[in-house]
């Protein structure tokens, strides 16, 4: 039983803890959000009861959420402890965790937490329960935690489906750093790079292909969200854009000496480092195959294609559409596992008249 709920702003994310919570059977849900037309929707999808304070939301709380926007959050969980009963646990879900652990104080009821589970959305109208399932999420205890309360808090992120992991706040935000604000970052260049750029009077956006889509799919996030990260972040941030302009510089150096043997190891370790990021999804990254599968802008083509495959009992791992435009259509990628199972896929695509491209996942 997870007891009384409190959620402290009422976003995306929070309301979608709030609707999980309620799912998962917690005894109340109460929530409060500076935003009056925040809280209001998220009471109308149910994810919380709607308080009129701050303190009347955490009255009585057996655990408080607090979802507020980074550049709030220590504020904002330092009004949450000073309200909070003293056998009440607090959490909040930002994405860096060193500013707001500092601001706790070392007060042993304040357990940071970092879901990851971004979703590009934001808002209370598109929160869902769902959003948690599956996700690694993020515990920082202070030193002072009970046993109890951390029991708590574990036991609240497991039963919202998440998987959740213990980790010191500094090693945290080092971490997300490399794997999440690092890209993000790198997608901003590459994208502004192209854009201010003119090849012979040719607008390289205009031509570009599925590798700049693939590496600036979160380019242009939310400033509101992501100016805060990154200033919050800043030290971290800038620790591991100093390691990437080291390596850039490696590979410059490589380019202007013509060394083949440090290219050709270079990406071979790339290659095996993207086998083990793609073991964290998939039983045997090497097996898998992709076909890209070229396909017309009308409705019904990919339903037909997903019910001709599952008619032959032929698994999709995953899959991604990329839209061309509305006269060309668009390029369907498909993993399917194992050489002759793809082999099966290909064929029956294009006996219907589809034109298949079949490639291994990872080139040994």
């Amino acid at each position: 039983m997870l007891g009384r709920v409190a959620v402290v702003g009422t976003g995306l994310i929070g309301a979608s803890a709030g609707l999980a919570a309620r799912r998962a059977g917690a005894g109340r849900v109460s929530g409060w959000d500076p935003d009056g037309d925040v809280l209001r929707v998220a009471a109308e999808r149910g994810a919380v009861e709607a308080a009129g304070t701050l303190a009347e939301a955490v009255a009585g709380a057996d655990l408080v959420v607090v979802a507020a926007p980074v550049a709030e959050l220590p504020a904002t969980v330092r009004g949450v402890l000073d309200a909070a009963s003293q056998g009440c646990a607090v959490t909040d879900v930002g994405s860096t965790k060193s500013a707001v652990c500092a601001a706790a104080g070392g007060d042993g009821r304040f357990i940071g937490g970092h879901p990851i589970c971004g979703a590009e959305t934001r808002g209370p109208e598109r929160a869902s329960a769902e959003l948690f399932e599956g996700a690694t999420w993020f515990l920082t205890p202070a030193a002072g935690t009970g046993p109890g309360l951390l029991r708590r808090v574990h036991g609240f992120v497991t039963a919202l489906g998440a998987r959740p992991v213990a980790i010191d706040p500094d090693a945290h935000d080092r971490l997300v750093a490399l794997t999440s604000h690092l890209p993000h970052v790198l997608a901003n260049v590459l994208l502004n790079q192209a854009g201010a750029s003119r090849i012979d009077g040719h607008d390289p956006l205009q031509a570009a292909g599925g590798s700049l889509r693939d590496m600036t799919r979160v380019a242009g996030a939310n400033p509101r969200i992501w100016v805060d990260i990154f200033l919050d972040n800043r030290e971290a941030l800038a620790a591991a854009l100093g390691d990437q302009r080291r390596r850039l510089e490696q590979v410059e150096a490589a380019l202007a000496a013509g060394d083949a043997g440090f290219l050709a190891r270079w990406i071979a370790e790339a290659a095996g480092n993207r086998r083990r990021l793609l073991a964290t999804a998939y039983d045997d990254p090497g097996a898998l195959q992709r076909l890209r599968v070229h396909l017309p802008d009308r409705p019904g083509v990919l339903a037909g294609i997903f019910q001709a495959l599952g008619a032959e009992r032929i698994n999709v791992e995953d899959f991604e559409m990329e839209h061309l435009s509305t006269d060309r259509g668009g390029t369907l990628t498909i993993l399917v596992a194992g050489e002759r199972e793809a082999g099966r896929a290909a064929n029956l695509l294009e006996a219907q008249g589809y034109g298949v491209v079949v490639a291994p996942v990872i080139d040994e």
